[in-house]
């Protein structure tokens, strides 16, 4: 397994549509292989009231088990646009009550 954990530096804030939907102080960064690095923010910190769960899986060898959420926001429902890790691997076991956001989607950035 190839992944490596940090906290994240900073406040970051995600938005969906412009909207923000989470910011935190105590996000975590995750850095796997040699893709592009992953805030993961604790649950606690995203409003969950715009999270709905899909039944999109999520697998991954270096991670876990988890699933995807889509994301409302005030232009309407963004598909598979976060993710939670329900079984982590032992390595990733810290990132189990996390969030974390497809870049592609939403906006991750610090501020």
């Amino acid at each position: 397994m190839s992944i490596r954990i940090y906290p994240a530096q900073g406040k970051w804030v995600v938005r969906a549509n412009g909207s923000v939907i989470g910011e935190s102080t105590r996000a975590l960064e995750l850095l796997q292989r040699d893709y592009a690095f992953v805030i993961y923010f604790p649950r606690e910190d995203v409003a969950a009231a715009v999270l709905e769960p899909s039944d999109r899986p999520l697998i991954c060898d270096d991670r876990g088990e988890g699933v995807h959420y889509h994301v409302s926001s005030p232009e309407g429902m963004i598909m598979n646009a976060a993710f939670s890790l329900t079984s982590p691997t032992e390595a990733a076991a810290q990132l189990k009550d996390y969030l974390a956001f497809d870049a592609g989607k939403v906006t991750v950035e610090r501020v």
